[in-house]
């Protein structure tokens, strides 16, 4: 039915399922929480380039390392089971946009283009309210939550030195 690279990745989950409302909404934060999460979380590894390439790009780029330590995923999982609640729950964040654009978190901005694509095809009145929402889901709650559970994990000498360091 898709192409077989939608098998391995995000869009390949929300896509046939056609994550849209609350769910999709849903579905932005878990994203965003991996992406964001892991860019800021191996900032000192891997600098700006890092920062930008997973945090717009792709956190698949982590995917060597998840496999050398699995530990290191946890801080984004975490962060994500936060944020989805969160974004469901209290700032009512819903993916009205297209369907696939609920799996792309922050990849090139299309999870949050997707949402405002959303609320202008709903007719919704855009308040400040949505705004803050919207920031915080996707990029200060996943930077925030992801590094203070990295430190955690760094402290216990689970994640060590360079466990997240792009190749």
């Amino acid at each position: 039915m898709y192409p077989n690279y939608y098998q391995n990745t995000n869009r390949g989950f929300v896509v046939p399922f056609l994550l849209g409302g609350l769910a999709g909404g849903a579905a932005v934060a878990g994203c965003c929480a991996q992406m964001i999460g892991f860019a800021c979380m191996s900032y000192k590894e891997n600098g700006i380039g890092g920062l930008v390439s997973q945090g717009i790009g792709t956190s698949m780029l982590q995917m060597p390392n998840i496999i050398k330590n699995p530990k290191t995923w946890i801080p984004p999982i975490l962060a994500s089971a936060i944020t989805g609640p969160i974004a469901t729950c209290i700032f009512h964040l819903e993916m009205n946009g297209p369907a696939v654009s609920s799996g792309m978190g922050t990849c090139g901005l299309v999870g949050q283009i997707g949402v405002y694509t959303g609320w202008l095809a709903s007719g919704k009145a855009i308040t400040a309210f949505d705004w803050i929402g919207l920031a915080m889901i996707c990029f200060i709650l996943p930077a925030v939550l992801s590094v203070i559970f990295c430190n955690i994990l760094r402290k216990k000498q689970w994640i060590k030195e360079n466990d997240l360091k792009l190749n």
